[in-house]
């Protein structure tokens, strides 16, 4: 059944809705489920923008 527009996205945490949205044009809807629901608290997502910030750095040189 397709949901509502403006519908909760199930399998999504509540609050990271639009993250999930934003991403799946990029990644698709798997891979950024893993990210929307992976950051879950503030400390997960500033761990992951700092794995992020270190995988570019080392990709750059």
């Amino acid at each position: 059944m397709p949901k509502g527009k403006g519908g909760r996205i199930r399998g999504i945490v509540a609050g990271r809705g639009k993250v999930h949205e934003a991403l799946k044009g990029l990644l698709g809807k798997a891979r950024a489920a893993k990210i929307a629901n992976a950051g879950q608290i503030k400390t997960d997502r500033s761990r992951m923008a700092k794995r992020a910030a270190r995988t570019r750095k080392r990709r750059s040189e």
